[in-house]
Formats: structure tokens, C-alpha cells, sequence
């Protein structure tokens, strides 16, 4: 009996040591679960509208988002990502290709994948574009800003700016054609 006493002890403790991880385990355990929650907030921290993009008869919306450790670069890269979207929605082209190979055993499977995207948006006349009203939330995120960015693009009637500067170019070929107009009259 007295030996099963000693015995039980010093079993628990070894038991003990089988399961107890090191300090650097423990370590990489709580940087992975610190990245994890910055993730989760980053999400729940995101407006409604960037996952649920407005819809509108007479106008584009996107939304954009980046990090910087500058307040101004957060903000700038979000609007970069915004009309990248807008500009692919107006006639950006996007060509894809993508290999797969997979194998499977009984036990074990195995896949080998690779993806090349190619996007290109030429010249598309962003005239008018805007961040739509409340279209801007920053958080922190550690010691970096998270900006969040609604653009809206303004189509047909709507774009004012737009329609300004269609009818500038309209009147500027027209004081330049209209002297060879009254030189054919004068023949």
C-alpha cells in the first residue's frame, strides 16, 4: 500500500510532463490566437456595405479596404481598391488560368493547385466618382489604420461632373471646326 502511495505521485507528475508544453509552444499558441482575433474584429469592425454593396439604377458602387501605418495611405490604398472595382465593372477585362492535380489514396489525399489572374482596365473615364455619404469607417487594427471605403460612380444623368466635361469637349470641337464652317459658306 505504502508503495502504491509513493508510487501514484510520481506517476501523476510524469503524467504531468508528457502534457505540458513548452513556453515557446505556448508562446506560438497565444501569437496564433492574437492574430486570430484581430482578424475576427477587423471583420466585425467592416460596414454592412462592404460585403452587401448598394445597388443602383443610376450609379456604381464598390468598396474598398487596406492597412497602413499611415492614417492618409490607409485611406488612399482603400480608394485605389474601390476603383479598381469600379473600373473592372465598367469594362475591365480579366483572363484566368488555373491547374489542378489532385491524387487519393484510401488513407491520404494530396492536391497540387496554381492560379494566375491577369486583370487590365484601361482608360476608363472615372469622372465624377465619389465616396458615397458615410462610405468611410477607419479602425485601428494593432498599431496600423484599417480604412474602409465606399465609392459610387454616378452613370448617365446622374454624373453631373461627367456630363460638364462631355459638353467642354463638345464646345471645343465646335469653336475649332466652326472658322472651316464659314470659309465653305464663303466659297
Amino acid at each position: 500500500m505504502n508503495k502504491l502511495l509513493l508510487t501514484l505521485p510520481i506517476v501523476a507528475v510524469l503524467a504531468a510532463c508528457g502534457t505540458t508544453r513548452d513556453s515557446y509552444e505556448r508562446r506560438s499558441d497565444a501569437e496564433r490566437q492574437r492574430q486570430e482575433r484581430a482578424v475576427e474584429r477587423v471583420i466585425d469592425k467592416a460596414p454592412k456595405w462592404m460585403t452587401e454593396i448598394p445597388i443602383s439604377n443610376s450609379a456604381v458602387y464598390a468598396a474598398g479596404t487596406s492597412a497602413s501605418g499611415d492614417y492618409s495611405m490607409a485611406m488612399h490604398k482603400a480608394k485605389a481598391d474601390a476603383y479598381g472595382k469600379i473600373c473592372m465593372s465598367a469594362g475591365g477585362t480579366a483572363s484566368q488560368r488555373t491547374k489542378i492535380y489532385k491524387a487519393d489514396t484510401a488513407d491520404v489525399s494530396s492536391e497540387l493547385s496554381e492560379m494566375a489572374l491577369r486583370t487590365s482596365c484601361k482608360e476608363v473615364d472615372l469622372t465624377g466618382v465619389e465616396v458615397a455619404k458615410d462610405g468611410i469607417k477607419m479602425i485601428q487594427e494593432g498599431n496600423r489604420y484599417r480604412a474602409y471605403v465606399l465609392v459610387v460612380l454616378p452613370t448617365g444623368d446622374a454624373n453631373i461632373l461627367r456630363k460638364a466635361k462631355e459638353q467642354a469637349r463638345i464646345n471645343e470641337i465646335t469653336a475649332r471646326r466652326a472658322p472651316d464652317a464659314f470659309k465653305e459658306l464663303d466659297q
